[in-house]
Formats: C-alpha cells, sequence, structure tokens
C-alpha cells in the first residue's frame, strides 16, 4: 500500500493542476476578489472531487457503462453550466479592488459554486475513472485503496486548485485598471469555453 501513495500523487497532481475550467474559474475568484475569498470555491471543488473518485470506486462505472446515455446527459449538462459560468464571467463588469482583499468570503456560496462547476465538470469524471481503474483493483485491499486514493485526490485537488487562485491574486494589481479587468475576464470565459468545447471533442 505505502508503495502506492507516491504513484496515486503523481496521476492526482497531473490531473488537478492542468488547466480546467475548476483552475480557470479558481484563477478568476482569486484575481478579482483575492485569494482568501476564493478559498471556500478551492474546498467545494476539492470534496466534490474526492466525492467524485469514491463514487467511481464504490462502483459508479459500472452504471455509467451500463448506460453510456446517463454519462453523455452528464457531459452535456456539465458542458452547459460551465458555459453559463464562461458568460458570467465574460459580462461580469469591473470591480473597484480598492477594498481589502482579505474580506471575510461568502463561505456557503463559494462552496457551493465550487462543488456545482467540479461536480458538472467532465474531466473531473474522467480523471476518476482513469484513476480508480489505476489504483483501486477487485482484491481485499480495494476499500482501503480507494479510501487513500480518495484522500490524496482530494488533498492534491485542493492544492492545485489553490494555486490557481494564488495566480489570480498575484496578477490582481495589474487587474486595478478596469480596462485590464475587463481584458482578463473575456480572456478567462474564451478560456474556459475552449476547454469545454475540448471535452466534448470525440
Amino acid at each position: 500500500m505505502p508503495s502506492l501513495v507516491l504513484p496515486m500523487f503523481l496521476f492526482a497532481l497531473a490531473g488537478a493542476i492542468s488547466p480546467g475550467p475548476v483552475n480557470l474559474v479558481a484563477a478568476s475568484l482569486g484575481a478579482s476578489a483575492g485569494f482568501y475569498r476564493a478559498l471556500p470555491h478551492v474546498a467545494g471543488a476539492s470534496l466534490s472531487y474526492a466525492a467524485i473518485v469514491w463514487l467511481m470506486g464504490s462502483g459508479f462505472q459500472g452504471v455509467l457503462l451500463a448506460y453510456p446515455w446517463a454519462s453523455q446527459w452528464m457531459q452535456y449538462a456539465g458542458a452547459a453550466y460551465l458555459l453559463y459560468l464562461s458568460a458570467r464571467i465574460a459580462m461580469a463588469p469591473p470591480v473597484q479592488q480598492a477594498g481589502p482583499a482579505g474580506a471575510a468570503p461568502d463561505w456557503l456560496q463559494g462552496l457551493v459554486l465550487g462543488i456545482g462547476a467540479q461536480t458538472l465538470n467532465p474531466k473531473a469524471w474522467l480523471v476518476a475513472l482513469s484513476g480508480v481503474s489505476l489504483f483501486v483493483g477487485a482484491g481485499p485491499q480495494a476499500s482501503a485503496s480507494l479510501l487513500l486514493f480518495c484522500g490524496i485526490s482530494g488533498g492534491v485537488c485542493f492544492g492545485a486548485v489553490a494555486a490557481w487562485a494564488a495566480l489570480g491574486r498575484w496578477i490582481r494589481r495589474w487587474l486595478a485598471h478596469p480596462p485590464y479587468q475587463v481584458l482578463f475576464n473575456r480572456c478567462m470565459a474564451l478560456a474556459l469555453a475552449l476547454s469545454v468545447a475540448s471535452m466534448l471533442m470525440p
């Protein structure tokens, strides 16, 4: 079992740190509201991903394989939600950044946003399915392997999404100028839409 920790970590890191819808939203939140206020989104996305890994390891992948239409429906529903987020980001007006970036975040709203974005993220389900297939077998150690993989996946996801939020926070000073904010928001929205389109391609 200990021999699986490093491979699980590297696999989870490769899936979590790469650009994707959840990370792009985190960067946008970090830039517009500050790192601290992006943390609820980070936490929600991480909890959701750990739950997705657990579901896939608990047999949900069998349901998706038995009913391909359910997988396709989930993919389209996720794409619609992520494109909605993309439109929201693109149309967001410039905000005054004079207030403190460390103001108390709205944890409930942020958690819901993070959970929704990750749950409806087709990439999350595909990565989780691949990871479960690689690291969770059907033998007597399957339950322990699944719990270990869930813990590593959730922790790595938190660190990776938080890194994207920190990246957004890092460029916050540059975004003090409203025209730069508009440009940044539209670039992030375009990147999010393109990431969704790439996931829908066969």
